[in-house]
């Protein structure tokens, strides 16, 4: 499997190609779509689908009548579903979005596409590895689109600092620090299968490399096996590593990752909504020594930039995606190979954590031939 097929400007340059397609061709009908889980994330998601005209939001299915019923009083002309077969047996419903635990995720994807629909799974794809190998097999065999759901990699802050990357603005990346914490929201799962998905598909798509290995602690505070604070550190196969702090039990929202390079260092912190990239030309360099063994360190205080990021809602650039994905059979930018390594690296942080954070090396997925 390789990370060759991720589109760094493939949402733009498929709103691009939609544009002058409409100034020939009319507008294609709208794909019927029904979303399943409408509780924490539903909402956000139902409200994009019923905005943007290439997905009519047909359904909203979930097994609970008190979400159900409060998100359905937004969207009145969706149907209200609480039996999942029900949205399977719709001709009407060409795709699910499943916004569901992360348990049902694999079996609710496998059964959408035996009966024919289009996927958006929300992360992680699965929580095992073999499941979500099993879940991209099928979804090779019958042709229809899978699409993970991280929706960071739509992100015009993440995306400007990828091309940062790109262009060797920062050099050689030595290492990358991470920091997602909150107060809540406690999950089951654990804060790893939670949140470390964001930060995986960040720097996955920043470095465009494989996690070789992984090491990883935790904390549980309420509920034993079921950590709420994690530390993990990666190592990329160039040897670049990233450190990356997880916890539900902090006073405040911080989402910040630093990334240090060879010439400069930048800052995303997503809560900063005017700045969330800042660029420092501030380091250390090495002076030539004038005498053997003579070293000296010289530290570098330059300017700070401050790009400009253009203001665009990730989840709707995800959900165009998704639908231009369905219309066209293109391989989205949110795509089954960086699905598939997250779920390899999330279990393989699992794993050290119960090892009380011994190193494992991360599987590297194989990619489903096609029929």
């Amino acid at each position: 499997m390789t990370l060759n097929g991720w589109h760094g400007d493939g949402c733009a340059e498929a709103d691009a190609q939609g544009l002058r397609s409409e100034r020939i061709l009319p507008r294609p009908t709208p794909i019927g779509v029904a979303l399943v889980g409408c509780g924490y994330w539903g909402p956000n998601l139902a409200r994009n689908m019923a905005e943007i005209p290439e997905f009519r939001l047909h359904a909203l299915c979930d097994s609970d009548s008190g979400p159900l019923r409060q998100i359905a009083g937004k969207h009145p002309n969706a149907r209200t579903i609480v039996d999942f077969d029900e949205v399977l047996a719709d001709d009407a419903i060409e795709a699910v979005v499943i916004a569901t635990p992360p348990t049902t995720h694999a079996p609710l994807a496998e059964r959408a596409l035996l009966a024919g629909k289009h996927v958006l799974v929300e992360k992680p794809l699965a929580t095992s590895l073999a499941d979500g190998v099993k879940v991209a097999e099928l979804a090779m065999t019958t042709g229809l689109t899978l699409m993970p759901g991280h929706t960071f990699v739509y992100s015009p802050a993440v995306n400007m600092v990828r091309k940062l990357i790109e262009e060797e603005v920062i050099g050689d990346i030595h290492f990358i620090t991470s920091s997602r914490l909150n107060l809540g929201k406690y999950q089951r799962d654990g804060v790893v299968c939670d949140l470390a998905p964001h930060d995986l598909s960040i720097l996955l798509y920043w470095l465009k490399e494989h996690v070789v290995e992984i090491s990883a602690t935790g904390s549980c505070v309420f509920w034993e096996g079921v950590p709420e604070t994690a530390f993990v550190t990666l190592t990329f196969a160039s040897g670049t590593t990233a450190n990356v702090q997880l916890s539900w039990l902090a006073p405040r929202k911080v989402r910040q990752m630093i990334a240090v390079g060879s010439r400069r260092m930048v800052q995303y912190d997503d809560t900063a909504a005017d700045e969330p990239v800042r660029v420092y030309d501030r380091g250390m360099d090495v002076a030539s020594p004038s005498n053997f063994g003579e070293h000296q360190l010289i530290y570098r205080a330059g300017d700070v930039v401050i790009p400009r990021v253009e203001a665009h809602e990730p989840l709707r650039l995800e959900l165009l995606d998704f639908a231009h994905a369905i219309r066209t059979g293109r391989e989205p930018r949110s795509n089954v190979a960086l699905g598939l390594e997250i779920v390899a690296a999330v279990e393989a942080a699992g794993i050290s954590m119960q090892l009380n954070g011994a190193p494992q090396a991360c599987v590297q997925p194989v990619e489903p031939a096609a029929a």
